[in-house]
């Protein structure tokens, strides 16, 4: 049987607390998530939405996801998860889910840009979407990103 000692336990890294968050890959990557999913929903709530139940998911998606890695920064600067290996498995394990979350987010956005390109509204609503659908596919990547980084530390 392996002993469990402090030699053992030193040769983790350490979760990183207070502004060293922003420092540390991939908790560095949560509030650039959280900016770009910000603008994702203030790209769509600008718009005048053509196709409510595909931007009401992208607006759900954005809006909740943003919340979510919120409290989860917050967690982290304020040090909640007293070096908890658990902590990165429920970090890896949102990230993942809300990457898969935020590519299904950011096709049907993608969607909405083209379906806007023809509409009444013409330019203003289809430069909107554009830029809603650029930004969905950004924070994809961020949660991409960070979910891969973390699962391999």
């Amino acid at each position: 049987m392996a002993s469990v000692g402090p030699s053992a336990a030193s040769t983790q890294p350490a979760l990183p607390s207070g502004t060293a968050v922003f420092k540390t890959i991939p908790y560095a990557f949560i509030l650039p998530e959280i900016i770009c999913g910000t603008w994702v929903w203030i790209l769509v709530a600008a718009t005048s939405v053509s196709l409510p139940l595909v931007q009401g998911w992208v607006m759900y998606v954005s809006l909740t996801s943003c919340l979510i890695s919120l409290l989860l920064l917050l967690s982290y600067l304020f040090g909640f998860h007293r070096n908890s290996e658990n902590w990165k498995v429920l970090d890896s394990l949102y990230h993942g889910a809300t990457a898969i979350l935020y590519m299904s987010a950011a096709v049907l956005q993608a969607n909405a840009a083209i379906t806007s390109e023809f509409s009444a509204n013409g330019p203003p609503n289809y430069q909107l979407n554009s830029a809603a659908s650029f930004f969905a596919f950004l924070t994809t990547f961020l949660y991409i990103l960070h979910a891969f980084s973390i699962y391999y530390q």
